[in-house]
């Protein structure tokens, strides 16, 4: 990978993610999906990186994005959304990801409903971040842009 590949990651949100600040403000916040471009926009800037942010609700549309972000970006920050907890074909697409991936979520999962609790994806994972709202994507740029790459501070 060269070292353009490195500084350039693909954060990818799945489904219902596109409706920050208006779905269930009280579990994922009033930030709207524009006011995280901005952040991570802002995050990534500081910290040297370069982000190619999008957003999915079909299954198969993540998948192809995560397959088609791999040829470009050296490391991956996803949000799988609802499919975090069903989707193998999600998992498969992290799983083949040839850098580091990074699983991030919103509200604290293990805390929700049973069903939200069993994590399927972040077994693909080399981080898995939950509960720190949307900074958990800061979070995620700040490990991905460590030297060392390694998770620990």
């Amino acid at each position: 990978m060269t070292e353009a590949d490195s500084s350039r990651v693909a954060v990818l949100n799945g489904p219902g993610l596109g409706a920050l600040g208006r779905r269930q403000p009280e579990i994922y916040g009033k930030r709207s999906e524009d006011d995280l471009r901005k952040l991570l926009a802002s995050w990534a800037g500081e910290l040297g990186l370069e982000v190619e942010y999008s957003q999915h609700d079909g299954e198969g549309e993540l998948v192809s994005a995560i397959w088609s972000s791999s040829p470009r970006c050296g490391s991956l920050v996803i949000n799988p959304g609802g499919y975090s907890h069903t989707s193998v074909a999600v998992m498969d697409a992290m799983e083949a990801f040839p850098g580091r991936v990074v699983e991030v979520h919103i509200s604290q999962v293990l805390s929700r409903e049973p069903l939200r609790r069993r994590l399927v994806t972040a077994r693909s994972a080399d981080v898995l971040i939950a509960g720190a709202g949307l900074e958990g994507y800061r979070l995620a740029l700040e490990v991905i842009a460590r030297p060392d790459g390694s998770s620990r501070a």
